[in-house]
């Protein structure tokens, strides 16, 4: 199976079919917290979050909504020259706020000309029944997806990243955003500590199982300044090589129902900041090397969808 020239069916594919060209994400900050670090559920975060909450490339949140939509436009107007965009917002927690300030925030940056869509990364205990019908509102006026952080089904994982809620939590919001019609992607990260292939691999079949229209797969990266950095430095443990990685990447492709939007197939790290693995700064070759893998192999997304439904 062919997405335009990918094996697999990605975010830009996706875009261009709903749009009839390419639309770009705007990172933004909306200025929000979280739980796990104002002291609701803990102060330092998930073991691999940044000080930026995982949004480095976020325009600053000193400016307002309108402001940093403009930057990131100007910013990346000389790779792309396009109309449309999809408002993204980043950083931290992206739904943990008044419902007033949150629809505040929405419609300034849905109202910029040239803003197609929504995009909000959030956490599936960050979703309350107003929040909900704030989003189920503005899914009828906008282009909308809900970010949620899974990153594993393994219990003693989600313990060790501190992600500060249960598996039962994160089906419970894949629900409730569903009944209201509410596409959602899920982020994994691929190589967290102590997490075997057949690990990630269970996480990858559970997420295919489940109503849920993209997934975001990471690299996980160390950087500077993270706990994580300083639990790698205590306790060391492999990081994948690009090889087992792109190999990874593949096998999860082909665990994972056609229709379902690839949004990422690698993570970012700052280059500044990055302790590991220092391969994943060539993102290109990454992604070139992952449809080589697909080539190889002569396969494609949802190859082995029939099998992990039988299994």
């Amino acid at each position: 199976m062919r997405w335009g020239d990918k094996r697999y069916h990605s975010l830009n594919y996706e875009l261009r079919k709903q749009f009839g060209q390419k639309v770009i994400k705007l990172s933004l900050d909306g200025g929000f917290t979280c739980p796990n670090r104002d002291g609701t559920i803990g102060r330092r975060g998930c073991l691999f979050c940044s000080e930026e909450g995982s949004g480095e490339f976020a325009a600053p949140r000193r400016l307002s909504i309108t402001k940093q939509i403009k930057q990131q436009i100007e910013f990346l107007s000389p790779k792309w020259k396009t109309g449309k965009y999809i408002a993204y917002f980043q950083n931290f927690t992206n739904t943990y706020s008044t419902v007033e300030d949150l629809r505040r925030k929405y419609i300034e940056a849905i109202s910029y000309k040239g803003v197609v869509g929504l995009a909000i990364a959030t956490r599936p205990d960050c979703l309350p029944d107003d929040v909900l019908d704030l989003l189920e509102e503005l899914s009828k006026k906008t282009y909308l997806w809900v970010e949620l952080g899974l990153q594993s089904i393994h219990e003693k994982t989600a313990k060790l990243i501190r992600r500060g809620y249960d598996l039962s939590c994160f089906e419970e919001a894949v629900d409730k955003l569903r009944k209201r019609n509410i596409n959602i992607v899920t982020h994994l990260i691929l190589g967290l500590p102590n997490e075997t292939r057949e690990d990630i691999l269970e996480t990858v079949k559970y997420v295919a199982k489940k109503d849920i229209q993209g997934v975001k797969l990471h690299l996980l990266h160390i950087l500077k300044n993270t706990d994580l950095c300083e639990y790698y430095y205590k306790h060391p443990f492999p990081l994948l090589s690009k090889e087992e990685y792109i190999s990874l990447v593949v096998d999860a492709l082909e665990l994972l129902p056609p229709e379902m939007v690839i949004h990422r197939l690698t993570g970012d790290g700052a280059k500044d900041l990055l302790v590991g693995p220092r391969w994943s700064l060539h993102k290109l070759a990454v992604l070139s090397g992952i449809d080589k893998e697909l080539k190889r192999r002569d396969s494609y997304q949802g190859k082995k969808v029939k099998n992990t439904i039988d299994n």
